[in-house]
């Protein structure tokens, strides 16, 4: 395994083991459940927005594999401050980066240290694990309440 490799390895340990912005977020103006079937992750995010639809605040709850806990946590972190669009722009490009063709080296985009996530394309069964609390927040976004990985 080489040193990024490994780098990455423990990145998301330490966000599956020590989550940023982990709990409930009441009272809130955005949220949703999101369910993984396949494996038994269950998450709800929440979100502040102000009237210029920046978010304020943004949390999450719930349980589930290292790699969506994980993933949970790095996005509240890259979220927090942005526009309720950067969000959905960020939404969008995660998606791609897993299941379609964002070339993170040769495209600009604006994942950041998300990019660590990369390397589960090569697992598609771990795909949804990664991507529940991103599909999770982008229906919270669009009001509404409840989303699934089956969809």
């Amino acid at each position: 395994m080489s040193k990024l490799s490994q780098l990455y390895q423990q990145v998301i340990l330490d966000h599956s083991r020590k989550p940023r912005n982990f709990g409930e977020l009441k009272p809130c103006t955005h949220s949703c459940e999101g369910y993984n079937p396949l494996c038994g992750d269950q998450i709800t995010v929440y979100l502040n927005l102000d009237e210029n639809n920046i978010v304020e605040e943004i949390k999450f709850d719930g349980i589930g594999c290292t790699i969506s806990q994980a993933s949970a946590s790095m996005m509240t972190q890259i979220l927090k401050g942005k526009t309720k669009e950067e969000a959905e722009k960020i939404f969008q490009e995660f998606q791609q980066m897993l299941v379609s063709d964002l070339d993170i080296n040769n495209q600009q985009n604006s994942l950041g240290k998300l990019t660590i996530f990369s390397g589960v394309k090569e697992y598609p069964s771990r795909v949804k694990c990664a991507t529940l609390a991103w599909h999770t927040m982008n229906s919270a976004l669009q009001s509404k309440n409840k989303v699934s990985t089956e969809i």
